[in-house]
């Protein structure tokens, strides 16, 4: 998709992204600036592992602000990106023969993490109709004796759906009884448009096996700056940086000072920017279930859609068969250059993922050009 979206605009092509999971705003000024003082001040040597202790108390400062989660500093460990802390944590807490949970629609890096340790991925189906809640009972047919981890994307990347209070607390009931570790992947947890978001840990007595995990990514506009970090026990955050400590030797020394500013400084940009994204998710969500044949749920949050496109699959373009949500994804591409992420990248058939980090005006037109194409299929 990237490669043919290249070769479009090399030719001239009025191509529109809608594939992009990030924000379409500039890094606030205000850690921009905070960037610039470190580099003046000649702050671009080694930190420790796990991240410098005042970025690590920044941390727990914000988790207590935002999430009422009460962490120790010595219990947080900063990693160059969410997805670099939920590698880690994968690396120190599984290994081959076991099983980890993890719903789908799912982030396509989940398997990969589990796989690579040598865990088997075990996959749960969900509910649309419900913020892609789980379906509890093939939960229950999917545990065994090999299980030793759920994770949990709430609000989720691809579905931008976020889970119950009530739907979380039964998968903590659940991991309890059987002792397994639960993953609670919170980057866009800042980005809930219905109401407030709850962290994990926030819903139990006993979260001593729960490990939190967030970024400064999608919050602040900083996906390039790679600052993420865990929050969780302090014997598996010690193993996740002796691991670090070996790989990154530590996170970026420029971003980290960036990354306290971030999270302890003016949360205005924040604001700003959910503001906007609750507009366009309004936008997206009624312009697509107004095409006929397509059903697009209300996300409660992040910046994705990700409509059912089911009705269209077995319909024809020039004779060729559009028989998967790939060939209709490319199909957007190549007939109206439009960027988007196929359902078969997450476990979903029917659906493609449309992100709405993109400009009201730039959302609208490549609506028509969708609408435009589904009416030419036959």
């Amino acid at each position: 998709m990237t490669s043919k979206a290249a070769e479009l605009r090399a030719k001239g092509v009025d191509v529109i992204n809608l594939s992009v999971g990030e924000p379409d705003f500039s890094t606030p000024k205000n850690i921009q600036n905070a960037a610039i003082k470190a580099m003046e001040d000649g702050f671009t040597r080694y930190t420790p592992g796990a991240g410098m202790m005042d970025l690590r108390q920044a941390a727990a400062m914000k988790m207590k602000r935002d999430n009422n989660l009460n962490y120790d500093p010595k219990e947080i460990i900063v990693s160059c990106g969410g997805k670099h802390s939920l590698y880690n944590a994968c690396q120190v807490l599984f290994q081959s023969g076991d099983e980890v949970i993890i719903f789908a629609p799912y982030w396509v890096s989940f398997p990969d993490f589990v796989s690579v340790t040598g865990a088997k991925p075990i996959f749960v189906n969900t509910d649309s109709s419900k913020q892609f809640e789980p379906d509890f009972e093939d939960l229950a047919n999917k545990l065994t004796s090999k299980t030793k981890g759920i994770i949990i994307n709430s609000p989720s990347n691809p579905t931008g759906g976020v889970w119950s209070d009530e739907a979380v607390q039964e998968v903590l009931a659940i991991a309890k009884k059987q002792s397994l570790w639960v993953f609670s992947d919170e980057c866009y947890e800042q980005l809930t448009y219905d109401k407030k978001y709850t962290s994990t840990a926030t819903l139990t007595n006993d979260a001593s096996q729960i490990l939190t995990f967030q970024s400064c990514s999608k919050t602040y506009a900083m996906t390039g700056w790679r600052i993420g970090y865990t929050a969780g026990d302090a014997q598996v955050i010690n193993a996740m940086s002796k691991l670090q400590g070996q790989s990154t030797s530590c996170p970026n020394s420029i971003a980290q000072v960036a990354a306290i500013e971030a999270l302890i400084g003016d949360q205005s940009a924040v604001i700003k920017m959910r503001d906007a994204f609750k507009i366009r998710r309004n936008l997206i969500v009624d312009r697509f279930n107004s095409i006929n044949g397509v059903t697009c749920e209300m996300p409660g949050g992040a910046f994705y859609v990700f409509p059912d496109f089911k009705n269209y699959l077995g319909k024809k373009f020039n004779g060729k068969e559009i028989n998967t949500s790939s060939d209709l994804s490319m199909y957007f591409l190549n007939e109206k250059a439009v960027v988007t992420v196929s359902g078969d990248s997450f476990g979903a058939k029917n659906n493609i993922r449309f992100s709405y980090a993109a400009s009201e005006e730039n959302l609208n037109n490549a609506l028509d050009r969708v609408e435009n194409a589904l009416n030419n299929l036959v």
